[in-house]
């Protein structure tokens, strides 16, 4: 009699559910897939700072409306103006509240993990970005925080002495944070992946481990290669792992006369990524034109928007 109880109250619910679908309300993962903000984040926001109320079922699963989309879209703008996610609150509900200065809460947490990456305390490293990973986007996260850090610290390790003991200090860190991340994403995810290669000849490139967190982080499996690959194995790679999409990253000058060889053996999509492009800017843009299946990106940020835009995410 309990199963047939149970069997019914669970069919009720999903009858419910589905209703509350049909009428145009959205669960957690579709508004995750949506805005970029992560279930957990909105979570968060929810229990925290009460930012977003959304609808319940009867058994506690959230769901949202379009004006919840439209006030999280809102959310986003302040906090990549910069302003705390404590104060966004304020900011939604009080018209007036936005002609006053607010706190700048990235400035606040660059300087905290400048700090620490000085003093090479990974504990408050680690810490300080966990706290910010859950109230915050990763995209939101890369670009108002992690890649000024980046930008902040290149600027402060020149010619300064004790530079290459913080430099790999916090890029091993951070090579062991997001790949840790990614490992973790991959084990849930079971679609075709992004292959990324480092492509210059230095270890540890930050800004391929960032892109692949971004990319990891819609949903997408990635496989990392943090090495250059000669031709031949780059096209066996693709063999074995039938990936979505090949992604090439360099901070460097690149042999632009090899690039036929290594890339028109490899059938899906193809991008360039980093400061590679800026330095080949004219011959990259004409070989784009010639392989319909090439893109390119400067940096993390827009690798992340045109994969989207290309229908890879």
């Amino acid at each position: 009699m309990k199963d047939l109880l149970d069997s019914s109250a669970s069919e009720d619910f999903e009858a419910d559910f589905k209703k509350a679908l049909d009428e145009g309300w959205l669960p957690i993962r579709e508004v995750a897939r949506q805005t970029g903000v992560n279930a957990v984040t909105l979570r968060a926001w929810e229990r925290r700072y009460g930012l977003i109320v959304p609808q319940r079922t009867p058994k506690g699963h959230r769901l949202f409306s379009a004006e919840h989309v439209q006030r999280i879209q809102t959310i986003l703008t302040w906090l990549n103006r910069g302003v705390a996610v404590s104060q966004v609150k304020q900011l939604l509900d009080t018209p007036q509240a936005f002609s006053q200065p607010v706190e700048n809460d990235w400035q606040r947490l660059r300087h905290t993990l400048l700090l620490a990456v000085t003093k090479l305390t990974e504990r408050a490293l680690d810490d300080t970005v966990n706290q910010a990973m859950a109230l915050y986007p990763p995209r939101t996260l890369c670009e108002q925080l992690l890649l000024p850090l980046l930008a902040e610290l290149e600027q402060r390790w020149q010619g300064q002495f004790g530079a290459q003991m913080e430099r790999v200090f916090f890029y091993s860190w951070l090579r062991s944070k997001f790949g840790a991340r990614i490992y973790h994403n991959n084990r849930q995810l079971h679609t075709a992946p992004l292959l990324l290669i480092n492509h210059s000849d230095l270890p540890l490139e930050p800004h391929l481990w960032l892109t692949a967190w971004l990319v990891s982080s819609a949903d997408c499996p990635v496989e990392v290669f943090d090495w250059p690959l000669p031709a031949g194995e780059l096209a066996l790679a693709v063999d074995y792992l039938q990936p979505r999409g090949v992604l090439l990253y360099s901070s460097k000058a690149i042999n632009l006369a090899q690039l036929p060889k290594l890339l028109n053996n490899v059938s899906c999509p193809k991008m360039i990524a980093g400061p590679t492009v800026c330095i080949h800017h004219a011959e990259l843009s004409a070989r784009t034109s010639q392989m319909t299946d090439l893109y390119l990106a400067e940096d993390p940020l827009l690798a992340h928007q045109a994969l989207v835009q290309c229908g890879l995410l």
